[in-house]
């Protein structure tokens, strides 16, 4: 390197950090002057409680130059747009359909509340509910953040720290309503909120907030940046009747695009976070019954996502929070944004979406499942369960319905494990015969082998009994799943349960029982009551038909319906008065069935498969398989001569 350059690189050093230091000293300058300004006023406020009230006018024209001093200074910072946009009065105003009434401010041209018409929160039988709040107005934030020149600075602008001029609600072209806030950055330079609310009768279009963003005449005043950030904050109240179940299902959800499932940061009782780098389409704070989502058709390219719970009896359930950002580029025009606030109902979750044949998924934020079990529950149980309650106004009866219509389509399955546990009950003296043939432990492998000869002869399946139980478990698990989420049984009440998507409380108790609450669910109680009926009586019959069933006595009577009382306490009402049924059904279908069958024929009917299949010649597997047991037997024989 020659001599000139290596001039050249000190002048420009010199001259950068001529710059850097001029410009510390500059904002040294401004915060000591502030600082100047503060003490000013806090001396003259000490002076005027004990100075006469002639000195007044004084005081008035030494706080207007520092005011006028401080606004110069920010002037000089923000511009004088971004200053006067500082400095205004915030205004509020509720614009509403016939579903919702959304409260919007014009600090920071956001949405601050948000009330469902059609829905209230929770109160005792006789009490009238407040209408559902989606968020507490004193935490809802959503604030842009991008950075905008002014001379040689680079101004970071946070819109919630503006007022937003607002212009009159407009009626747009379908009736929808327009309301558009815009915040003056500098001379014809401008960000601009559009919302859209509509009343169309459909609902999942009213509970949709479309929100469009525009930057007019901004490329020149944004500085170099490739994203701009979005900070969207709340804190959801509690509508429901428990706040452990309401916690449960309440949480931070999120979708990547062009996936048909959906993420959560999960339960938790204290606070969970996740840091997302990859696209999303749209995230949402869900709360059991209703959701606040906030919707990127073209993405957000990164998010940092969290909540804290709060402490029970305060009111509220969840703090959430969603930093996000999104590309920005000198040729971005602006952002289709939209919001959803409204009820986890799958019917409007959905058709949910912003344009013709786009499909969000959201009707993912219900938790009906996965796998089979969402199969079973989005294609039979919410089909029927919709079709009930079109024609039936109480949902215990339709619930009763539909325990009714379930135990008849499993009927088939319960009679074959019924007639496979009478085959098992009617060959057991067989068994016992080769139990004592065979008594010593080498000769196990015989033991098993004759059982399994003796099986086939008879036309048994061992596990004929377990199989079509294993069958009913979707069934069982998609119904765990689906009552709990549905908000049709929300403010639903039936006999002494005033809500069956809560838990029944007939007795609060002055103390909490670990594990069980502090209450009495009647519904849960008479459930494991049931359990335990259905328990003992299916022991008997299994117990001596399967010897090994013996051992598991006291955890299939007895532990079994305590777990379930202990669990099911706090859960649905509505939940627990279906298994209720599930099981009352089971137990009378079974004595049914018990009439229908006569041993006799079952006894000649297994005979008859008997002798049948002693005449035939035995299959290659069978062989195969004797053959194999011949050789383990050979190899535990030389195995115990060794010894």
């Amino acid at each position: 390197m020659d001599k000139k350059s290596i001039i050249g690189i000190a002048v420009v050093a010199v001259l950068f950090l001529g710059f850097a230091y001029m410009n510390t000293k500059e904002q040294e300058k401004y915060q000591q002057e502030m600082a100047r300004w503060q003490a000013y006023q806090d001396s003259l406020a000490a002076v005027a409680a004990v100075t006469a009230p002639a000195a007044g006018e004084a005081v008035a024209a030494a706080d207007s130059v520092a005011a006028a001093a401080v606004r110069e200074r920010q002037v000089e910072a923000l511009g004088a747009t971004l200053a006067a946009a500082r400095e205004a009065e915030a205004e509020e105003f509720t614009v509403e359909n016939d579903v919702m009434a959304v409260r919007f401010s014009t600090r920071g041209g956001q949405v601050t509340g948000v009330t469902l018409k059609d829905y209230k929160r929770y109160a005792p039988r006789g009490e009238e509910g407040r209408p559902v709040e989606m968020m507490d107005p004193a935490t809802a934030r959503f604030g842009m953040t991008f950075y905008v020149k002014n001379g040689l600075r680079n101004v970071d602008v946070n819109t919630l720290d503006y007022v937003f001029e607002a212009e009159p609600v407009a009626e747009g072209p379908e009736g929808e309503q327009v309301v558009v806030m815009r915040l003056p950055v500098s001379g014809d330079a401008s960000l601009e909120y559009r919302y859209t609310i509509y009343d169309t009768a459909s609902p999942e279009r009213d509970y949709l907030v479309g929100f469009d963003v525009r930057l007019v005449n901004m490329a020149r005043e944004m500085a170099n940046q490739t994203q701009i950030q979005i900070d969207w904050s709340n804190t959801s109240y509690q509508n429901e009747k428990g706040f452990k179940n309401e916690n449960m299902y309440t949480t931070v959800a999120y979708r990547f695009p062009g996936e048909k499932s959906v993420e959560e940061l999960g339960m938790s009782e204290e606070e969970k976070s996740k840091e997302v780098t990859s696209s999303l389409n749209w995230v949402a704070f869900k709360q059991q019954f209703f959701s606040s989502v906030f919707i990127a058709p073209e993405n957000v390219s990164y998010a940092d996502l969290g909540f804290s719970t709060a402490h029970p009896g305060s009111g509220y359930v969840k703090d959430f929070t969603a930093r996000m950002t999104v590309p920005y580029t000198p040729q971005t025009e602006g952002y289709d944004f939209a919001f959803y606030f409204g009820p986890n109902k799958y019917s409007i979750l959905k058709k949910v979406g912003l344009s013709e044949g786009d499909d969000l998924h959201m009707e993912r934020l219900i938790p009906l499942g996965w796998g089979i079990f969402g199969w079973v529950n989005r294609w039979c149980v919410i089909p029927v369960f919709d079709f009930l309650r079109n024609y039936i106004p109480s949902f215990g009866i339709v619930i009763l319905i539909l325990a009714v219509l379930i135990r008849l389509v499993i009927s088939p399955l319960t009679y074959k494990s019924y007639v496979s546990m009478a085959k098992m009950r009617l060959i057991k003296p067989q068994i016992d015969e080769l139990a004592k043939k065979y008594p010593k432990q080498e000769d196990a492998m015989k033991r098993q082998q004759a059982t399994m000869e003796l099986y086939k002869k008879a036309g048994i399946n061992p596990m004929g009994g377990c199989i079509p139980l294993l069958i009913q478990m979707p069934i069982l698990i998609a119904v765990f799943r689906f009552f709990p989420a549905s908000i049709e049984l929300r403010d639903q009440s039936f006999l002494w349960a005033d809500d069956l998507s809560s838990y029944d409380s007939v007795l609060n108790l002055p103390f909490s029982i670990p594990f069980y609450g502090d209450h009495v669910s009647l519904f849960a109680l008479l459930m494991a009551l049931s359990m335990f009926v259905y328990s003992y009586y299916n022991y008997q019959q299994t117990a001596s038909a399967q010897p090994q069933m013996a051992g598991m006595k006291f955890m299939m009577v007895y532990m079994m319906p305590v777990m379930l009382l202990l669990w099911f306490n706090s859960y649905a009402s509505g939940l627990c008065y279906y298994y209720l049924l599930s099981n009352l059904l089971t137990i009378g279908q079974t004595l049914v069935i018990r009439r229908m069958v006569d041993d006799s024929k079952i006894q000649a009917i297994m005979q008859a498969n008997a002798a049948r299949k002693s005449k035939g010649r035995k299959s290659k597997f069978q062989q195969r398989y004797e053959e194999l047991m011949r050789q383990q037997e050979a190899m535990q024989r030389a195995k115990n001569s060794k010894k």
